[in-house]
């Protein structure tokens, strides 16, 4: 059984959501797609903390505040997403873990198979920002 997540959507003003590439290594799941940031608890770490550490680990971002989206239920696992409104540029970003990170819009980001089954989060972010 896997560990429970945490991840983020990042999102910027345009309406554009920030995805990462996941790192082309063979041994690790889904590598080189495209995928949204986080990573598993540790334990006794709560999902808030998670998200909080990895952004700092990954990218040095400070997610602190940031608000929970969504609780999924996955078949391998709990995900707890949270959101975030960021307008950095991506080559700004010091990415410690993945090739590259980008802001997709939304026909972008839904023509992309993304790891872990997150084309279903992605999509319910979508459908949330424009009942706004």
């Amino acid at each position: 059984m896997r560990l429970p997540g945490a991840s983020i959507i990042f999102f910027n003003s345009s309406g554009q959501v920030l995805l990462v590439l996941r790192d082309n290594i063979p041994s690790i799941p889904y590598p080189g797609v495209w995928d949204l940031p986080g990573g598993h608890l540790e334990e006794g770490e709560s999902a808030e903390e998670c998200i909080v550490r990895e952004m700092l680990e990954e990218m040095e971002i400070n997610v602190e505040g940031c608000r929970l989206f969504q609780i999924y239920e996955f078949s391998d696992r709990r995900e707890y997403v949270f959101m975030l409104q960021a307008n950095f540029e991506p080559d700004e970003i010091d990415l410690h873990e993945g090739e590259m990170i980008r802001w997709f819009t939304k026909s972008e980001a839904e023509a992309l198979e993304l790891a872990y089954g997150f084309n279903t989060v992605v999509r319910d972010f979508f459908e949330t920002r424009q009942r706004k």
